[in-house]
């Protein structure tokens, strides 16, 4: 897969994934991948999980975030890691944006 070095946030339009809940795919190899996720207030990730790790920076909003038998509430300026295969979901409490980081990349995301 070839290697996407950059992308200008305004030139790529978010893609609706559920009701209330998008995202958009920046720069990626296959060992990396980040990714703008955005959610209106109520909108839940279900519980799930991948083999990828990952970590989640709270760009903007409040969210309640399970990550294997924790919960924690998040906002501006907090990130999470996931380990590989750790069941994780997210409840947005306040509208806002994450910053998802993925390692290899989600090829299922492009």
């Amino acid at each position: 897969m070839p290697v996407q070095n950059l992308f200008f946030g305004g030139a790529t339009k978010p893609e609706t994934v559920a009701p209330g809940l998008s995202r958009k795919v920046g720069a990626h190899s296959d060992n990396v991948m980040v990714v703008e996720v955005h959610f209106e207030a109520g909108t839940t990730a279900p519980l799930h999980h991948h083999v990828h790790e990952q970590i989640t920076y709270v760009m903007s909003g409040k969210f309640e975030f399970t990550v294997g038998d924790k919960t924690y509430i998040v906002g501006a300026g907090d990130s999470l890691y996931k380990q590989p295969n750790i069941e994780h979901g997210a409840t947005c409490l306040e509208a806002g944006t994450l910053l998802d980081v993925f390692t290899p990349q989600r090829e299922d995301f492009l």
